[in-house]
């Protein structure tokens, strides 16, 4: 699924035509500054599949492989005590296996192998790791619970930390959520919960918890969970969530007033008329997932059942009733969302402290959700967080 082809692009494309691929690599060359990833060992995978370009089957053995490999190193590094090496391995270990599963569809038992062995890894680097502080909790909902991490604040000015609830997207999870900034965030003085929400993550995959429309259900469970924290100040929550997250945090923060700021890292304004436009011309849509995933995250067979799954994922008559302060982030050459789309949310929110963040490529950060400058999009986020809870 490759993007319309024009001028040269002026950010890094590893293989070029390819915008899946190469939107993907970008992303996880991004997570370095956080311990994601290493660009020795990205590349290496990377130039491992130049001659199988779209073969998503050759990409999943590749980077399965590379988890393996860092899972084997920290495996060994535990055994022998060093536990700072073993916790950066693990860490590597669990992006790299779910890289993997990224573009694997249907999700099969290989898939889903793949994701408990990240997921494992996950909590390894969690129990071994002493710069933030993690713990693995739950979020209770009518339902059963969402998974989630709570990671500590450092440097927190009080005994109650403000904190940032923090979800993915239509493809992105929590452990993902983790390395696009989330220590930078800590060392701020702010707490961190990462969840996986309805069709994220674990929530879809062990829980049976498909993509849904009120996403408040995990907003709303978020801040209750919190609530009985003697750590956090449940006046001081902000929601930040990325991709399809610029539907879900507007919902959220307009439909649980207990949020005092908002994030849409990426705009959502009608997804259904977005994934309309995409199936029309689905050899030329600029796709972050093989389509199928959108069959595998609504539990439907068809793309026209799918659609009327998302028929009601529009912002008119949501965003509006958003009142607390609100960023808006968005590339200006985001080749799945456009500009267009993304000043129509911010037109419609209805906090009168509201900021629309464009990154230009001159700048750097203009492709989708920042994946080709997330340091800085983390700076800008981070500040504007700090101007509004600290």
């Amino acid at each position: 699924m490759n993007a319309p082809t024009g001028k040269a692009p002026q950010h890094f494309t590893y293989y070029p035509g390819n915008y899946r691929w190469s939107a993907e690599m970008l992303a996880i060359l991004s997570t370095a500054p956080y311990g994601g990833s290493d660009i020795s060992e990205v590349d290496r995978i990377g130039r491992s599949l130049r001659d199988q370009v779209g073969d998503d089957g050759a990409w999943f053995e590749a980077w399965r492989g590379g988890g393996d490999l860092l899972r084997s190193r920290a495996r060994d590094a535990e055994a022998q005590g060093h536990k700072v090496t073993a916790a950066a391995n693990y860490l590597r270990s669990n992006f790299y296996y779910q890289c993997a599963d990224h573009f694997r569809q249907p999700k099969d038992e290989q898939a889903l192998a793949v994701y408990r062995d990240s997921l494992d890894c996950f909590r390894k680097f969690s129990a071994l790791t002493t710069r933030p502080r993690i713990e693995v909790v739950e979020l209770p909902w009518k339902e059963g619970s969402f998974p989630a991490y709570f990671v500590h604040a450092e440097n927190a000015g009080s005994a109650r930390a403000p904190c940032i609830v923090r979800f993915g997207g239509f493809d992105t999870q929590k452990e993902m959520q983790y390395l696009r900034g989330t220590p930078d965030f800590t060392r701020r003085g702010f707490s961190v919960l990462l969840v996986d929400g309805p069709g994220q993550g674990e929530a879809i995959r062990f829980r049976g918890v498909y993509l849904r429309e009120d996403f408040e259900v995990a907003g709303s469970a978020a801040l209750d969970y919190l609530a009985t924290r003697n750590d956090v100040d449940i006046n001081r929550v902000a929601i930040v969530a990325m991709s399809l997250g610029g539907y879900y945090a507007p919902r959220c923060a307009a439909m649980d007033p207990r949020y005092k700021a908002c994030v849409a890292w990426g705009a959502i304004w009608d997804y259904h008329a977005t994934w309309k436009r995409r199936l029309a011309r689905l050899k030329e849509a600029a796709l972050p997932v093989p389509a199928d995933h959108l069959l595998w995250a609504c539990g439907v067979k068809t793309f026209d059942e799918a659609l009327k799954r998302i028929e009601n994922f529009r912002l008119d008559g949501v965003a509006q009733k958003v009142k607390c302060p609100f960023l808006l982030t968005h590339g200006g050459e985001d080749a799945q969302v456009s500009t267009e789309e993304a000043q129509k949310l911010f037109d419609a929110i209805g906090s009168k402290d509201k900021t629309f963040r464009i990154f230009t490529a001159e700048e750097g950060g203009a492709q989708h959700c920042q994946r080709d400058y997330l340091t800085r999009a983390v700076d800008v986020v981070g500040d504007w967080l700090e101007d509004k809870l600290k």
